[in-house]
């Protein structure tokens, strides 16, 4: 038998072929905190409860290309960056049926979140609360503006715990504390996201000489604007570095 006509012959039903699904992490530090962009749940299951922006793969779309299509109709947004972070398929994940989800993450700074909330009013902002240290890892508690904690559904705990635990293991080594920061920022800054990211305070005098060494910043030869006192110098991303 050629391969044309064994190709003619298979019965695509031979197989049970699960859902595929993607879900967005949608990441940001706000005012010091982690956060990320949470949609209510409007339809079973889990009605009423909060879930990351995501949907069904279609049958003729690549994951990216699903990844992407979510990330303009749910968060309103064209352009940013976002990586697979993990694939979820624990078999009872979703009650409805066997549905395997890939989560797709990404990093934004803090105007691209609030233009996507002004964007997109189902969106909502949540706080997340890391209750493990280090790399232990783990799911997340996800927390409202006026701290109520919002529960989660399907096991979108845990894909937020993974993301923050996926962002530790890589601050130490390489730029991915930029992703959150605008173009331009002072070292107070840099340093706020590394201490919401790892989840504890850093010696102020350690870690600026240690970015400074690092070649990773450029000074801009400008300072902030509006401070109260003299105005700390602003520097950027020196790409390569």
């Amino acid at each position: 038998m050629s391969e044309r006509e064994f190709l003619q012959a298979y019965d695509p039903a031979a197989y049970e072929r699960p859902s595929v699904a993607v879900d967005l992490v949608l990441m940001s530090v706000i005012d010091g905190v982690p956060a990320a962009l949470l949609m209510q749940r409007e339809d079973h299951p889990y009605l009423g409860r909060w879930a990351l922006p995501g949907g069904f793969v279609a049958i003729d779309e690549s994951l990216d290309e699903a990844a992407h299509r979510l990330l303009a109709s749910k968060a309103r947004m064209q352009d940013a960056y976002i990586e697979q972070l993990y694939t979820f398929g624990a078999v009872a994940r979703d009650p409805r049926t066997r549905i395997i989800s890939v989560a797709y993450f990404a990093l934004l700074p803090q105007a691209d979140f609030a233009a996507a909330l002004k964007a997109a009013p189902d969106l909502a902002l949540a706080d997340l609360v890391v209750p493990w240290s280090g790399e232990a890892g783990g799911p997340v508690v996800a927390r409202s503006a006026d701290g109520e904690t919002l529960p989660l559904a399907f096991d979108h705990a845990d894909m937020l715990g993974l993301a923050m635990l996926r962002l530790r293991g890589k601050l130490d080594y390489s730029g991915v504390a930029f992703a959150l920061l605008p173009e331009r920022f002072t070292l107070r800054a840099l340093q706020d996201v590394h201490e919401a990211i790892l989840g504890t305070k850093l010696n102020k005098p350690a870690f600026r000489r240690r970015m400074l060494d690092r070649g990773w910043l450029e000074p801009t030869g400008e300072r902030e604007s509006g401070a109260s006192f003299r105005p700390a110098e602003l520097y950027r991303h020196r790409t390569g570095g």
